[in-house]
Formats: C-alpha cells, sequence, structure tokens
C-alpha cells in the first residue's frame, strides 16, 4: 500500500488492477466459504465478526510500517462514513434479500452488480465506456443467466410471485445498486487516501452498525463458528485491502466485470468443501463469463499498445 495518487489511473496499470480485483474476488469466496461453514447465525453478528476482524491484517501491517498513528486521520471524514452506511446498506439489504428469496434468485439478481457499476462510472464519473466493454459485460451476464436459470425458481412451473418474494426481489436489486454507488465512493477515495484509511473507516463503521442489531437476537457461536468467523473476518481484510488497491490501478469499468469470476470460484469452493457437482448449464455459463472478461483484458492490453506507440510516435523527431 502506497500513498493515494491525486491524478486518476495511469493506463499502463490496468492489468495490475484487474490482477488486484481477481485476488481480492478470490479471497471473499473464501471469506463467503467460512461463513457457509459456520452455519445459521444472525446476519448482525456476522457483520460485526467480518468488520472487527477485518481491521487485523491492516493493523498489523500499519503497525509493522509504524504508520497507525496516522491510519484514521484524514480530510474527508463524511465521505468515509457515507461509504460506510452505503456498504452496511448493502449488505443488510443483501442479507434480507437471502431470507426472502431461494439462493440461485439471491446470487443471481447479486450480479446485476457490475453492470450497474459500468453504467454509474459512465453517468457519474464521466469514465469514458467503449463498446467493447459494454458488450463483454452484457455477455458475461447472459452467462450468469445460463448458470442460474435452471434453477431460478420463480420462473419454474407453478412458480408463484408472492408480496414475500417481491420484497426479496426489490431488496437485491437495491443491494446492487448501493453496492455499485459504494465501489464508485471508493473510487473517489483512493485518489486521496491510503488503502488502509479506507478500509479501517468502513470496519469501524460497519461494526457499531452491526452492533446495534444487538437487541433483535444473537446466538453465542460455538468454537468452530467462532473459528470460521474469525478467518472469514481476516479474509475480508484482505481482499478490501486489494480491492481498494484494483480501483488506484484501473477504473471502476474496466475492473468491474471481474467480479464474475466468483461464480467460478465459487463452483471449485463449492466441490471441494461442499461436495457441489457443477451442471452442464454452470459449465456453459462458466466458459462464457471467462470469455468475456478474457476478451477485456486482451481488448485493455492492445488499447494499450496502441496508445503507447501513438505516445512514442508523438515524441520522435520528424
Amino acid at each position: 500500500m502506497g500513498t493515494a495518487s491525486s491524478s486518476a489511473p495511469h493506463h499502463g496499470n490496468t492489468l495490475t488492477g484487474i490482477g488486484l480485483k481477481v485476488a481480492s474476488v478470490a479471497i471473499f469466496v473464501g471469506m463467503s466459504a467460512c461463513i457457509k461453514l459456520a452455519g445459521e447465525l444472525p446476519a448482525g453478528e456476522i457483520v460485526l465478526f467480518r468488520s472487527f476482524f477485518a481491521t487485523l491484517p491492516v493493523v498489523g501491517l500499519l503497525a509493522l510500517r509504524r504508520e497507525l498513528g496516522t491510519a484514521l486521520v484524514t480530510k474527508h471524514p463524511i465521505s468515509h462514513i457515507m461509504r460506510g452506511l452505503v456498504g452496511v446498506t448493502s449488505m443488510g439489504l443483501g442479507f434480507f434479500a437471502l431470507t426472502r428469496l431461494p439462493l440461485p434468485e439471491a446470487i443471481a439478481l447479486s450480479y446485476a452488480q457490475p453492470l450497474l457499476v459500468v453504467a454509474f462510472s459512465a453517468l457519474f464519473l464521466g469514465e469514458t465506456i467503449r463498446i467493447y466493454r459494454w458488450s463483454a459485460v452484457v455477455i458475461g451476464l447472459i452467462g450468469v443467466l445460463i448458470v442460474s436459470w435452471p434453477k431460478l425458481t420463480l420462473f419454474g412451473e407453478g412458480a408463484g410471485f408472492s408480496d414475500r418474494e417481491a420484497l426479496g426481489v426489490a431488496a437485491a436489486l437495491v443491494a446492487a445498486s448501493i453496492s455499485a454507488v459504494a465501489l464508485l465512493l471508493v473510487r473517489r477515495l483512493v485518489q486521496t487516501e491510503k488503502s488502509a484509511t479506507i478500509v479501517l473507516w468502513f470496519s469501524l463503521s460497519a461494526g457499531v452498525v452491526a452492533l446495534l442489531t444487538m437487541p433483535f437476537g444473537w446466538k453465542v457461536p460455538n468454537r468452530d463458528q467462532l473459528t470460521l468467523l474469525m478467518l472469514a473476518g481476516i479474509c475480508g481484510g484482505f481482499a478490501q485491502i486489494l480491492m481498494t488497491e484494483a480501483y488506484r490501478h484501473a477504473e471502476a469499468s474496466t475492473v468491474a466485470p471481474f467480479e464474475y469470476a466468483s461464480m467460478l470460484l465459487g463452483i471449485i469452493a463449492g466441490y471441494f468443501l461442499f461436495a457441489e457437482l457443477p451442471t452442464i448449464h454452470t459449465l456453459v455459463g462458466g466458459t462464457i463469463v471467462i470469455g468475456a472478461g478474457i476478451f477485456i483484458v486482451w481488448r485493455e492490453r492492445r488499447l494499450g499498445l496502441e496508445r503507447s506507440s501513438r505516445a512514442k510516435a508523438a515524441t520522435t523527431p520528424q
């Protein structure tokens, strides 16, 4: 983690940003696996453990670098608070959706987030979104639908759309939208703030909000659950740092589609940890998602080479 730059991300760092994003997604999948292995616990309780233990890797690194005393120093406390509230609200709505919808629907709806990030980046950050990137994101979403469609019970025979399910769908979509806004706030914060500062402020604000849910009923975790929740929090801290760094190195609309990698990594984790075998729809859809991601990497690399060639030609004496 270096000091933040006040300039926009350099195009030459695009592949670095993508790599950091994929790494963060992989660790987030590990975090999710730990939470799933821990069994059913109140959402607020999970958020608190995740938030508290997420600070440990950040605090440890800052202590080694002797920067702990200035970790929370910021000129933009309101922006950090807004990012924290937005992030916690998104997580809360996501958990609410899980209580109202079957898991496949909730997962499928959550994948609207990367597409929303692309759209919001164009609308609010003024980023230039090329037709190739738009196409790759849409194709990626099609791949996600191929994976999820056979299990979308809302569209199955005899399936009804009750008020309970309607609330779940609404919550999932709002959660995806709010999560996209949270990522854009991170994108702005990295221009002036250290990654550690962003992560610590978010973890503290999330922990405070989570504590407010205690009156709604918490459970005392057993030893195994406690260990898994601690691991989940530590993984969340590392993943949060990597994600923040990813948005420091590349445009939000470039790295956002790689959130789809979580589906593929989730398949691997599901097979080895929960003996869940992928279906033909999962394999076909997953291949499409991978293809879309590889295309974005190839396209950005090609554009980077073209820009370098033009810059070199412009500086060459005639």
